[in-house]
């Protein structure tokens, strides 16, 4: 059986979620802001109910499977930076974990803490996804 390309494009969104669903139970329960940014991700991403549900009983079956593309793991970062500070308040396991996971998407191990400093200060000061593209790709370079 042949595996197609929306399958594999369906697993990323999958493990992308879990890793969303990861951060936000870092602290144990999930608070009402970050619940609705689930829901919202949740439809943006195309996940399938039965899927979301599976993810929220364990978000730890699923692994991180990153995108092929810069840009794609860029929008995940940014993602995951807003999961962290969707309720206003950073905690240092949540930033650890941010870290775990962007390595996993293939950002570099040497650079990984300003990296993820960086989309953490550009998602608490409100910065789009394009303008967070742009300054995260002149992390990279340097």
């Amino acid at each position: 059986m042949e595996i197609s390309d929306s399958d594999i494009t369906y697993k990323r969104k999958l493990a992308h979620f879990a890793n969303i669903v990861k951060l936000a139970l870092v602290h144990g329960a999930i608070s009402e802001e970050e619940q609705g940014l689930l829901d919202r991700m949740f439809v943006s991403l195309e996940i399938r109910e039965q899927e979301y549900k599976k993810i929220l009983e364990n978000p730890d079956a699923y692994p991180i499977n990153p995108p092929v593309g810069y840009d794609e793991r860029v929008e995940r970062l940014f993602n995951l930076a807003t999961m962290i500070f969707i309720d206003e308040e950073i905690l240092g396991d949540e930033v650890d974990l941010l870290q775990k996971i962007a390595i996993g998407l293939g950002f570099p191990c040497d650079n990984i803490e300003k990296i993820c400093d960086k989309a953490i200060h550009l998602i608490i000061n409100n910065y789009d996804i394009d303008e967070f593209n742009f300054k995260i790709k002149e992390i990279h370079k340097e």
